[in-house]
């Protein structure tokens, strides 16, 4: 079981660098696009028509993606009273808790999300004519990447319990 669990968290290590780099590269395409922006309406005198749709897609993409990240290096917001009290056992009992509910409301955004996807394909954003469902996406991917890393959270939980890691 442990080795299953490590192998797991190696792979999640893999996929969240690629993540990582799919983040780098979004963010990078974005400010490119922006800086372009504000070069074009304020030197050239002509706004481009479509950066700041295409920013806005790579905005939410990069939300979601890097909720994820976030999620495996326990880097979001959290209310940390509780677990500063906790010690030991308690501690990773408190976690693994507050990581099942997150679940739920992953496999909860995973599903509504498709269906938000599903729902808007047939419409196109007005400048660059891309159907809605790309950007929409962002919403069950980011959930599956989402749910994927509060798995390995719980997992290392557990690994930590048996005097793995």
């Amino acid at each position: 079981m442990q080795s299953i669990l490590r192998g797991y968290s190696t792979m999640l290590t893999y996929l969240n660098r690629l993540v990582g780099y799919a983040i780098g590269i979004m963010l990078a395409v974005m400010s490119i696009l922006i800086f372009w922006q504000v070069f074009a309406r304020f030197v050239v005198g002509e706004s481009l028509t479509f950066s700041e749709e295409i920013s806005r897609f790579l905005m939410i993409w990069m939300t979601m993606l890097g909720t994820a990240y976030a999620i495996r290096e326990g880097s979001l917001i959290a209310i940390e009273i509780l677990p500063e009290v906790l010690k030991g056992k308690g501690k990773r009992i408190l976690r693994v808790i507050s990581e099942v509910v997150a679940t739920i409301f992953y496999i909860v955004l995973i599903i509504y999300g498709w269906q938000m996807a599903e729902a808007v394909q047939m419409q196109t954003a007005p400048s660059t004519r891309i159907s809605m469902f790309w950007p929409m996406l962002a919403l069950p991917v980011g959930g599956i990447f989402m749910l994927l890393n509060s798995l390995g959270v719980i997992s290392k939980q557990f690994l930590i319990e048996k005097g793995g890691r």
